[in-house]
């Protein structure tokens, strides 16, 4: 009986010795923890350096940005202004060899047709409008298109007046009043005006400023007169003519034989050394 306590004793003691071996092999899973825990924080380290990286580099994507907003308003700078006879000369040191190509009467019949042979070209141009020209939905859609192929809109009086004969009042809304209408339909107000005739007052010169409109007549045009009106004569004449010098105003309009001669006129011009001028670059009130 006394052998048997003994070895009774002798296992519980065994298995207690095993208990703390087992206890003491399992100890080596802290410094696991501690691993894990590291780890952590130096993903957490490197996540807030990635977003301070990110960060930095919105930054500069920013300022590049900004950058490029100036180098593209500094490109717009007016570089050409309007002479007292109605040419235009570099303000500084721009290209003299340009001429600009304008188009009255729009939008009657052919100015869409007009403007969409010159994007074709990218050959710039104003179309100076006027307001009986615009008065069907169908018409107002008309200018919209030719707005939006990029080309600015220029006013040439409510119903084509001359203004020397009528009152102030009358001239008011003749200019002003067709200044509104074109806001309504493209979303802006013209910053050119050009008198019907060339028949400019006092008044309509004073108003035409008040309102951030250029006041432009031309240097020369052809397209009116009978013998001018087929698409072989007017471009020969438009190119040929010892008219077309530096700072040219060439003054056109919305009629079918001008817009069958576009072609042959942009490229006459261009290969006698002329660039066309981008009315964007011309200096306004």
């Amino acid at each position: 009986m006394k052998k048997m306590t003994g070895m009774l004793l002798l296992v519980l003691l065994l298995t207690a010795c095993a208990g703390e071996q087992a206890a003491v092999e399992k100890e080596p899973e802290q410094p696991e923890q501690a691993m894990d825990e590291q780890s952590s924080a130096e993903q957490i380290e490197k996540e807030k350096n990635n977003e301070a990286e990110s960060n930095e580099a919105d930054k500069q994507e920013d300022t590049k940005e900004e950058k490029d907003e100036t180098v593209v308003a500094s490109a717009l700078e007016p570089e050409y202004e309007l002479t007292d006879v109605w040419s235009f000369k570099p303000i500084n040191d721009a290209n003299e060899q340009v001429a600009l190509l304008t188009f009255d009467d729009a939008p009657d019949e052919h100015a869409l047709d007009i403007a969409k042979k010159l994007k074709e070209l990218d050959a710039p141009a104003i179309f100076f409008v006027n307001g009986h020209f615009i008065s069907s939905p169908e018409e107002q859609e008309v200018l919209k298109q030719i707005h939006e192929l990029g080309f600015p809109i220029g006013n040439h009086t409510a119903t084509h007046a001359s203004l020397r004969d009528i009152s102030k009042e009358q001239q008011r809304e003749e200019i002003v009043g067709l200044n509104d209408k074109i806001e309504e339909i493209i979303g802006e107000r013209p910053k050119f005006f050009r008198a019907p005739f060339g028949q400019n007052t006092d008044f309509s010169m004073r108003l035409a400023e008040e309102e951030g409109m250029l006041v432009m007549n031309w240097t020369y045009g052809y397209d009116w007169n009978a013998e001018y009106q087929n698409a072989g004569a007017l471009a020969d004449i438009m190119v040929n003519t010892e008219l077309l010098a530096p700072g040219a105003n060439l003054l056109m309009h919305d009629r079918e034989w001008t817009a069958q001669a576009i072609p042959a006129i942009v490229k006459g011009i261009r290969d006698k050394g002329f660039e066309l001028l981008d009315p964007s670059l011309i200096k306004t009130p």
